[in-house]
């Protein structure tokens, strides 16, 4: 894509403890502008889901027979959000963003979802803090030896 610096797949993974996120900033309110522009189109008006899946609502839904899977009510960590959206969004040019965009949208989602607050600044130090609902519900199928 001309003109859009791409990130090397090695350097752009993000763990649950946030490990190697980048600098930047991103809050609701400018997540919305972004989210607007860049992905409405597929995830429609406020996440509600369009073309895809919801990106919000769901709580409560996990154990129905039909569960809504959103990052409210099923991802377990924050920066596994920002890691995503990263990588892989917008669907038709992913890696595009700017790291204060992927911060403003995961800070966008995650207000929508109820998560944080309107004002909360989403950054390497205040994201890895979020708890996410559903985070106590995940099974470590694997866990380190030795401890």
């Amino acid at each position: 894509m001309p003109g859009v610096p791409r990130r090397e797949s090695a350097d752009v993974s993000i763990g649950p403890d946030g490990a190697g996120l980048p600098p930047g900033s991103g809050t609701p309110a400018q997540g919305e502008a972004v989210f607007t522009t860049k992905c409405v189109a597929c995830h429609g008006p406020q996440g509600s889901g369009t073309v895809n899946d919801p990106l919000v609502g769901g709580q409560g839904t996990l154990m129905n027979a039909a569960p809504v899977k959103t990052i409210g009510s099923y991802w377990p960590y924050a920066t596994t959000v920002f890691d995503y959206v990263r990588r892989a969004m917008p669907y038709t040019q992913p890696q595009s963003l700017s790291d204060d965009e992927v911060y403003a949208v995961t800070a966008y989602l995650l207000q929508l979802n109820g998560i944080i607050g309107e004002a909360d600044e989403m950054n390497a130090q205040t994201l890895p803090k979020v708890t996410m609902p559903n985070r106590g519900n995940f099974v470590i199928v694997y866990p380190r030896r030795g401890r």
